[in-house]
């Protein structure tokens, strides 16, 4: 397995690191550290260009970043490898915007995952996901973890929601937890979100039609169910402890809520239409949504046999 690790010294970046105890992953690893400097040099005296850089950008404050970077890369090597000493762990630096980097950095590596924090060092990156983060989850060809790690005194068994809703990104996503290792007798549970049909107000009182819609539902409940069977049994054969949930909402809010209340330690989806303009509308709107919101860590996973 390959992994490319986006690494900025910051507390969350720290933390992904972490995280990756509680990911599964195999012993047999070759993992990337990509140190990135964000570097801002001024522009020369005629440049007319409406983007303004950092006002304390200079060739000194460039060289003071790239030596910090490289400091904190061997740290970040330390922290990795102790914790997984079996792995292939590489340093790589670079200088620039992180996305980029990052994203160039995986067409060569072609990577299986790529690994980010869920916010960087400096305060534009701070304030929301969207500008590093997310922009790696819609634009990457392989599976992406936004990682949030937890402090614990030893690694515990795991809790893991998976969004499920039988579709090809789903059934990656389910494939992804079945072929990772975890501790004995982790949990893990299949979230389906269902969009229930209501009756208008007038139909409430009219039994054929409260009847009709109540079979209707009922009916979706049980397709889920019925698409979930071979799921949880793949799940089950991998030893782990699975359940299916079957929740009426938003899928944005109900995946951050189920797995607040569970105290979940990731949750996994699926990229559908694998690098289709409609993925990266899905992305935006159901997956990077969860990425920014949840308090544990998100997988999107992609199938690279199909991309």
């Amino acid at each position: 397995m390959k992994i490319l690790i986006g690494y900025d010294g910051s507390p969350s970046a720290d933390a992904a690191l972490d995280d990756l105890q509680r990911a599964g992953l195999p012993a047999d690893v070759e993992a990337v550290i990509l140190m990135i400097a964000e570097v801002w040099l001024p522009p020369p005296k005629n440049d007319d260009s409406p983007e303004k850089c950092p006002p304390d950008a200079s060739p000194e404050s460039a060289k003071k970043a790239v030596t910090e970077a490289e400091t904190l890369s061997r740290y970040a090597k330390e922290r990795l490898q102790s914790i997984f000493p079996g792995w292939k762990i590489t340093l790589e630096s670079a200088c620039g915007s992180p996305t980029r980097e990052v994203l160039a950095r995986a067409d060569d590596f072609k990577p299986d995952l790529i690994v980010v924090g869920s916010q960087g060092r400096t305060a534009v990156s701070r304030i929301l996901l969207g500008s590093i983060s997310q922009k790696v989850l819609t634009e990457a060809h392989c599976s992406v973890r936004v990682a949030r790690g937890r402090i614990e005194a030893e690694p515990k068994k795991s809790c893991i929601i998976i969004g499920f809703d039988g579709l090809s990104g789903s059934l990656a996503a389910i494939e992804a937890v079945a072929f990772r290792f975890w501790l004995e007798k982790s949990e893990v549970r299949l979230l389906a979100v269902s969009d229930p049909i209501t009756p208008p107000l007038i139909g409430r009182f009219v039994p054929p039609i409260a009847d009709l819609v109540e079979e209707v539902n009922e009916g979706e409940r049980e397709r889920l169910q019925k698409l979930a069977e071979p799921a949880l049994q793949k799940l089950e054969d991998a030893g782990l402890n699975a359940s299916l949930s079957i929740v009426a909402g938003n899928p944005k809010q109900v995946l951050v809520e189920e797995a607040a209340r569970w105290y979940a330690d990731t949750i996994f989806v699926g990229a559908n239409a694998a690098g289709s303009r409609l993925e990266r509308f899905l992305l935006g709107s159901v997956s990077a949504a969860v990425a920014a919101r949840a308090n544990c860590s998100v997988e999107v996973v992609r199938n690279n046999l199909t991309d």
